[in-house]
């Protein structure tokens, strides 16, 4: 029998992804949404036996979409597929009622082995004609996917993982962000943190990267407003002065900036080496930052990542440059993920 199966996902990049991961010869017909709303109602319409969920989308998330349908008892398998591995984020979607969580980048034994524990899907009885009519009909309704929604997945997968580590390290829970990814001119850049500003004073990081043949900087953007929360977080006790300040900045630049590029680089196959953090200004505003740091490139390709923790007053961006020469090498690298 044909299980109507639902792929929800704000990126076109991992919809396909998940589409492909799909068992061969698995009997299925595909849909999709983009965020929660959009899958409520394909479920209403009998479309959604089996949920593939991201966590992280605009209009409704998937912790929003989990609340829904246990509140309504909608019948559908719940399958959570994020990432966001922190492990406040797994059970959380279990104590909604999902059936499991895959972690991204997916592996297609791990999503094969719980199919087959949920009862929807059993290796010895396929149709493998059908399942791959219907997957390159799902497929090509889904249209090419763009370079930089590509760079975007990637970043998920990283970001998550960096979230991950904080988490662990913190004993909190990470607020992931989607984040944002933008081909700007160093001119844009700069206008765009400079209209970002608040009246709160910042300190930043800045740490180089390089390998095969691409190559860019991490800035780290803490707010200084959540460092005495920060403080209290790491267990510090004593008196507060720059230097302290400064070794709580450098601890988080450390998890986040080494974690996310490290995640960028295994998704793309290379390997990064970093150079020595410095450390722009401390309590400062995004004039005299911009002041301190002059980047020697024309165009830049700009990931924007805003992390923020449960029930604190911390927050801080980090921003991945790629610098313009690096771009035909990326583009190669992310050209699987564009078919």
């Amino acid at each position: 029998m044909t299980i109507p199966v639902l792929i929800c996902d704000d990126s076109g990049v991992a919809r396909k992804q998940m589409a492909r991961s799909l068992p061969d010869g698995w009997d299925v017909e595909i849909s999709f949404a983009k965020h929660g709303e959009e899958a409520l109602e394909l479920i209403r319409e009998g479309k959604g036996d089996v949920l593939f969920l991201d966590l992280n989308m605009p209009v409704m998330d998937g912790y929003q979409t989990l609340d829904v349908i246990s509140k309504e008892e909608l019948p559908t398998v719940v399958i959570v597929v994020s990432g966001d591995i922190q492990p406040d984020a797994r059970s959380r979607v279990m104590a909604f009622g999902a059936f499991d969580f895959i972690k991204k980048p997916i592996v297609s034994e791990e999503l094969s082995a719980v199919l087959t524990r949920a009862g929807i899907y059993t290796p010895d009885d396929v149709q493998s004609q059908v399942s791959e009519d219907v997957r390159d009909q799902a497929l090509a309704s889904q249209g090419k996917s763009g370079e930089l929604e590509a760079y975007q997945e990637i970043t998920n997968v990283a970001m998550g993982q960096a979230a991950d580590l904080l988490a662990r390290l913190l004993d909190v829970f990470v607020l992931l962000p989607i984040p944002q990814v933008n081909l700007l001119e160093i001119t844009e850049l700069k206008m765009a943190l400079q209209s970002t500003q608040d009246e709160d004073t910042i300190s930043a990081v800045c740490q180089g990267f390089i390998g095969a043949g691409i190559a860019g900087e991490a800035l780290l953007l803490f707010h200084d407003s959540s460092m005495s929360d920060m403080a209290n977080l790491m267990r510090y006790e004593g008196r507060m002065n720059e230097l302290v300040e400064l070794e709580l900045i450098m601890d988080v630049a450390s998890v986040l900036i080494g974690a996310c590029t490290k995640g960028i680089a295994d998704q793309l196959d290379i390997s990064f080496s970093q150079g020595h953090p410095v450390v722009l200004g401390q309590h400062v505003d995004v004039d005299e930052l911009l002041k301190n740091n002059t980047w020697r490139w024309r165009q830049t390709l700009a990931i924007e990542i805003c992390y923020a923790i449960e029930n604190y007053n911390i927050q801080c961006e980090l921003l991945l440059l790629f610098t313009e020469d690096s771009l035909p090498v990326l583009r190669n690298k992310v050209a699987y993920l564009l078919k």
